[in-house]
């Protein structure tokens, strides 16, 4: 089992993503001195997209909710559909969030706690206040290591596209899964995100993934971000504490 400190988000303005949506007027988001936007900051979604991507109703351990995915369904392969449906099935025991390991990528975006971006020149650090994990992105200009590895945040490079920020990031390892529903991929994951600012609180995130082992193609999801712009606000202390599950889950025969 999983404890974490509750963190209150109070009523936020906006609504789903939309692709169609405006871009800022460049002059009201904040920016770096050499003129990139600047993310740095607190921020947490209001989806419940962490309980299932794909759109669902209501069940006992999760509220109902519309998916964050685009055109709704993610195209696993058949074998890995049905991958899918065991996690699904053993979700309340087999979820690595339970064993209090890092929620990897994307994960740690959409999850119902806040994250803290500090950002310079040549690099992002993401600090996420579940397991207290630290994410660098890379803006510097430099490659992915030659050798690949098994991280369980991956590697992130990235590169500017007009005012939005665009991070790819590989090699990771097979441990995490994308939600609590079960949805999840191999150590063959590529991630492409893609940051950008909707106004001065309000930020654009999607990111597409790519998993010739698990998706029969690449797929997109997105959601808004949300600036906590309460007075003093600060990430928490977070526990995590497993369990003995199997006295409450006992394996079946």
């Amino acid at each position: 089992m999983c404890a974490t400190l509750a963190t209150a988000l109070p009523p936020l303005a906006g609504a789903a993503g939309s692709s169609t949506a405006k871009a800022p007027r460049a002059e009201r988001i904040p920016r770096l001195a050499n003129g990139k936007p600047d993310f740095s900051g607190i921020w947490q979604t209001t989806s419940a997209a962490d309980y299932d991507l794909e759109p669902h109703a209501t069940r006992k351990d999760a509220p109902p909710g519309p998916g964050i995915v685009e055109g709704d369904a993610i195209p696993y392969l058949p074998k890995a559909l049905e991958q899918r449906r065991k996690n699904f099935e053993a979700r309340n025991s087999a979820d690595p969030r339970l064993k209090c390991f890092t929620l990897g990528v994307p994960r740690g975006i959409y999850y119902p706690e806040p994250f803290q971006i500090f950002q310079r020149e040549r690099d992002l650090t993401l600090l996420f206040q579940f397991g207290h994990s630290v994410r660098t992105i890379h803006t510097n200009g430099t490659d992915h290591p030659k050798v690949p590895n098994d991280w369980w945040l991956g590697n992130s490079r990235a590169h500017w596209e007009g005012d939005t920020l665009v991070v790819d990031a590989k090699h990771f390892n097979d441990e995490t899964w994308l939600d609590r529903a079960g949805n999840f991929h191999s150590d063959a994951l590529h991630v492409v995100e893609r940051w950008r600012y909707l106004d001065a609180n309000t930020i654009e995130y999607k990111a597409t993934l790519d998993d010739p082992q698990v998706y029969s193609r690449p797929w997109t999801l997105g959601v808004l971000l949300h600036r906590h712009r309460e007075k003093n606000f600060q990430l928490i202390e977070n526990y995590c504490y497993t369990l003995d599950y199997d006295p409450h889950y006992p394996p079946k025969p």
